[in-house]
């Protein structure tokens, strides 16, 4: 896969369905600020969250987008490792498959 074709026509994918359904996308947005504001959990730890929730879903795209938030928060390939290997446990063979995707996306990400 390449991970900047894949992002861009994603991108480009959700722009084209924001301008059919604004509401709702301007809804998503607020929900997804409310959603990373510092609080009780920091905005790291939110992101490795969804990360983990990304790859159990199976959802490539979010796979891309929270890898690159994590990237923005200065993650390390290693903590970024060990956050993979609690996806692993807790999903089993598919979030094996999924996890080895999300490093191929964070090694290419932070080239």
């Amino acid at each position: 896969m390449n991970w900047q074709d894949f992002m861009a026509e994603t991108l480009s994918n959700c722009g084209t369905l924001a301008k059919e359904i604004p509401d709702s996308v301007r809804g998503f947005e607020a929900m997804g600020k409310a959603a990373k504001t510092d609080g009780a959990l920091d905005l790291r730890t939110k992101e490795f969250m969804a990360l983990g929730i990304a790859i159990a879903t199976r959802c490539d795209s979010c796979i891309g987008f929270h890898v690159q938030a994590l990237i923005r928060l200065d993650v390390t390939r290693e903590q970024l490792c060990e956050g993979l290997a609690m996806a692993m446990y807790m999903g089993g063979g598919p979030s094996y498959a999924y996890s080895a995707k999300a490093l191929k996306a964070f090694d290419f990400f932070s080239e």
